[in-house]
């Protein structure tokens, strides 16, 4: 499974990474400061927002682009590594 996380911490783009692994998913992150975000989204299988540490005009895009690409979205406000987690817990 492939899934994109947009928005989060630079420090912990690592982290998020290995968790990801270890649950078994191939993770791109977007930490919010790329530009087109959507474009660079590709065929995600899930798609995971955390709300707080994003623009609300790239919220928008990522969500306009998911659903136009039938790809479910997890909208999150906590960005820590166990939120993360758990919202790959919930999909598998």
């Amino acid at each position: 499974m492939c899934a994109a996380l947009i928005g989060g911490m630079d420090r912990l783009k690592r982290d998020y990474i290995n968790a990801a692994l270890a649950s078994g998913v191939d993770l791109k992150v977007f930490t919010g400061k790329e530009n087109r975000i959507a474009d660079k989204l590709g065929q995600a299988d899930l798609v995971i927002v955390f709300t707080n540490k994003i623009s609300h005009a790239a919220k928008r895009e990522v969500v306009q682009h998911a659903k136009a690409n039938s790809i479910p979205v997890q909208m999150l406000h906590s960005c820590g590594v166990s939120t993360l987690r758990q919202a790959l817990d919930t999909t598998n």
